[in-house]
């Protein structure tokens, strides 16, 4: 595979390891896919009910725990440190900040728009900052508000598409709709990377993610113009992953038929294992009495089906009487539990099988 280079970081495998919280993808899963070549990333979702016993405030209690996992995750590899930031979340500046305080290599921003993102960088950061987006309009308009208020561009862009795992960014009855689909609107970014690109003279790589799982799968979706992929699902069945045995165990015990979409309290429609909880709450049985974190700005406990942080938490220990786990598509392909090393390396060597037979098959063309 060709590398991956996002400004002046020059990534030797082309893979990305996406951000999955609620305590999913911390220090210890980031750090292994960073020593690996890739990219590895720590969710920022959470931090604060996952290190609680270091303040009892919510939002210092996340900014003291991203810290940690920085300080953690730099202990254990060179490599490359991303931190995955929603917009959706209440102490989104604090993330944000935090991150480039802590010199995170790159900041990935989905569930929502980052229109303001460049604005906490200073002249001394050397963070680099990539939107997840869902559309080539969504880029767009990125692109627009980035350089008319900040004269900036993405470092890189992340397209995801339908097949991914969590928080969608999509309507319900675009899901399943093939004019949504990753292969439809990678293209289109690519695109219109290539024109910003052209106009400003940086280059702006662009990632692909949502249902990619083997290494057919990246050498697909590499042929239609992606500069690297984002890999979430591949990487929960692993040891080093942060999760629980129990929510890795759900991954490798799910079937096709268990895998759907749920609608989140953040206001999103999510993909998801099917899970005790989650048919109480279709039945309208986990209504939150209270609000303790205050944690996505556009939960309101009044009127959520349930608390989506407890929630998450609940699962990534294991406890689906009390909690749901978030997955990609194609979760059910998880069979056993694998090192991050021997994942990648079969990542690796199902794309050169993929990529030999297709030269064979273009030599045998130009025979005829």
């Amino acid at each position: 595979m060709k590398s991956l280079r996002i400004g002046d970081l020059k990534i030797s495998l082309p893979i990305v390891q996406g951000g999955m919280g609620v305590g999913i993808s911390l220090s210890g899963l980031a750090s292994a896919v960073a020593n690996e070549g890739g990219v590895g990333v720590i969710s920022s979702a959470g931090l604060g009910l996952l290190y609680r016993r270091l303040s009892p405030d919510y939002c210092k209690a996340s900014i003291l725990g991203l810290k940690e996992e920085l300080r953690k995750a730099r202990e254990r590899t060179r490599g490359v440190i991303g931190v995955n930031v929603m917009v959706a979340m209440s102490n989104f500046a604090d993330m944000v900040r935090t991150s480039i305080a802590e010199r995170a290599d790159i900041i990935f921003s989905g569930a929502g728009l980052p229109l303001d993102l460049p604005s906490y960088l200073d002249g001394r950061s050397r963070t680099k900052l990539v939107p997840i987006v869902s559309s080539v309009r969504a880029f767009r308009l990125i692109c627009q508000k980035w350089t008319n208020g900040y004269d900036y561009l993405p470092d890189a862009v992340v397209v995801e598409g339908p097949k991914a795992g969590g928080h969608l960014g999509y309507k319900r009855e675009e899901i399943d709709n093939g004019a949504f689909s990753l292969e439809k609107t990678l293209p289109e970014v690519v695109a219109c990377a290539r024109e910003w690109s052209d106009r400003y003279g940086k280059p702006i790589p662009v990632i692909a993610a949502g249902g990619i799982y083997t290494g057919e799968d990246i050498y697909r979706i590499m042929e239609l113009g992606a500069s690297g992929v984002q890999l979430g699902t591949r990487f929960v069945t692993t040891e080093e992953c942060d999760a629980a045995e129990g929510f890795k165990q759900a991954y490798i015990a799910s079937r096709k038929e268990d895998i759907g979409i749920i609608q989140s309290p953040v206001g999103m429609p999510g993909r998801a294992i099917s899970s005790e909880f989650i048919r109480n709450v279709e039945q309208g049985l986990e209504r939150p009495r209270t609000c303790a974190f205050h944690c996505i700005r556009t939960c309101d406990y009044k009127k959520s089906p349930y608390c989506i942080m407890l929630a998450l938490y609940n699962a990534a220990r294991g406890n689906f009487r009390h909690g749901y786990a978030f997955c990609g598509a194609n979760a059910y392909l998880a069979d056993r539990i694998t090192t991050v090393r021997e994942t990648i390396s079969t990542l690796v060597g199902e794309y050169r099988e993929r990529r030999e037979r297709a030269r064979n098959e273009a030599a045998e063309r130009w025979k005829k």
